[in-house]
């Protein structure tokens, strides 16, 4: 089924961290300085697109991976959906690497394009502790940490057919407190796990699995709950919980509880959630709205705003911030449409076996 609140929370959540990343280019005034502060405390929420990813993959294929053709299928899809528009903006920024070799153009962050991580990048190992720094396309940290819980997809299926929502569960604290332990040593050089980028797959890990036993817990439930007002609700609590800086585990918690009550109330009464469709255009491209940002910000904030709009003062950073913002989302849905799904489909079509095509030839192959 589709899962519409889900879909808008995550567009929520590219949108905050488009605008905090944007945000940087300001005035450096106390109330620049404020409202960063205020969407700086709400990155927790990208814990919660890791565990929506988890709930999603899990409740799709977590029943459904049977053998190594199937898993094979799984990677060549998920490769195929989100890989060409990542090595589009790869090849943004090797450009811009180069022009700033080149002595071409300035930065003040030119460990960021260091050829020797270029490696990294493009096999997306990127979060997996393997640099120091966030480079090329920097908030692509996130896909290499997804990448990293596709590839052990097997993990979670098997844990799931061995040992059900305990056994995942198991998993969820475990991974916890593996994490805390790394922490606590300096293995993992952050104050919290819950910050880690470079260190993100770990992070994803522990989030994918929670997700999971969210979807376990929402799938298996007979609570009839027809209401979208809960999952809104808890959902309301946790930003404001994330503002006041409640504890990391409180807010992680009341995402969780929040996935559970939105699960529950569309599958039990979707035509409630029918309003949030208009939101889908935007929504279906959130994915590429958090990983061309980078790219925008580079062409109008880096150049166009600091380098021409800037010193002439001719208007506001708050007026022309909303520009880059804009054009992202038109271009982040342009992409979706005329890029990302065309050639998604083309190269399922010569590595993958389409699951229709697949389901067809077994239903037809001898006995």
């Amino acid at each position: 089924m589709h899962f519409r609140i889900f879909e808008t929370w995550r567009l929520m959540a590219a949108l905050l961290v488009m605008a905090y990343h944007f945000l940087r280019f300001g005035p450096g005034t106390p109330q620049q300085f404020a409202a960063g502060e205020v969407l700086h405390r709400l990155l927790p929420l990208m814990d919660m697109f890791f565990m929506i990813s988890g709930f999603l993959i899990l409740l799709r294929y977590g029943d459904r991976l049977k053998d190594t053709a199937g898993y094979r299928r799984f990677i060549v899809r998920r490769l195929a959906r989100f890989y060409p528009l990542y090595l589009v903006t790869s090849v943004f920024f090797v450009v811009v690497a180069i022009a700033l070799h080149l002595g071409m153009v300035e930065s003040t962050q030119a460990e960021r394009y260091d050829y020797n991580l270029l490696w990294q990048n493009l096999l997306l190992v990127q979060a997996w502790g393997t640099t120091e720094n966030l480079s090329f396309n920097y908030v692509a940290w996130s896909l290499s940490a997804e990448w990293f819980c596709y590839l052990l997809l097997p993990v979670y299926v098997l844990v799931i057919r061995r040992g059900g929502l305990v056994g995942l569960a198991t998993l969820a604290v475990l991974s916890v407190i593996a994490l805390e332990v790394a922490t606590a040593a300096g293995i993992i050089p952050f104050d919290s796990w819950l910050q880690a980028d470079t260190w993100g797959a770990y992070r994803a890990f522990a989030d994918f699995a929670v997700g999971g036993v969210v979807m376990m817990c929402a799938r298996d439930s007979r609570w009839q709950l027809r209401s979208h007002l809960p999952a809104w609700g808890v959902f309301a609590i946790s930003i404001v919980g994330m503002l006041l800086l409640w504890p990391s585990y409180v807010t992680v918690f009341l995402l969780a509880l929040s996935m559970f009550f939105a699960a529950l109330a569309e599958r039990n009464n979707p035509a409630d959630a029918e309003w949030l469709s208009v939101f889908s255009p935007a929504g279906r491209a959130s994915f590429g709205i958090y990983l061309i940002h980078p790219m925008v910000e580079t062409i109008l904030l880096a150049i166009v705003w600091q380098h021409f709009l800037a010193p002439l003062e001719v208007m506001s950073f708050y007026v022309f911030w909303i520009v880059p913002m804009v054009a992202t989302i038109f271009l982040a849905m342009a992409s979706d449409r005329y890029f990302e799904k065309p050639v998604s489909e083309r190269l399922n079509r010569l590595f993958g076996e389409p699951e229709a095509a697949g389901k067809v030839q077994r239903r037809n192959a001898p006995a």
